[in-house]
């Protein structure tokens, strides 16, 4: 069975599937206050805005991150 991550910050939520990440690290470069690879958990979703972590998941060249909005 898929192993699926999800982190919140109450208005996204960002969902990351491991098992298809490449390491292609744009979302660290990208957005390093958020994408924290050796941290655990490593996804810090209250440390950019929403729109700001939105525009930067959608770079993801694999597909391993995406993300959608909560209710």
């Amino acid at each position: 069975m898929a192993k699926t991550k999800e982190y919140s910050n109450g208005e996204v939520t960002v969902v990351w599937k491991p098992e298809i990440c490449t390491h292609s690290a744009i979302c660290a470069k990208g957005l390093p206050e958020v994408f924290q690879p050796r941290e655990r958990p490593w996804v810090k979703v209250d440390a950019a805005s929403t729109e700001v972590i939105v525009n930067q998941v959608k770079k993801c060249p694999s597909g391993a991150l995406s993300y959608y909005m909560n209710a």
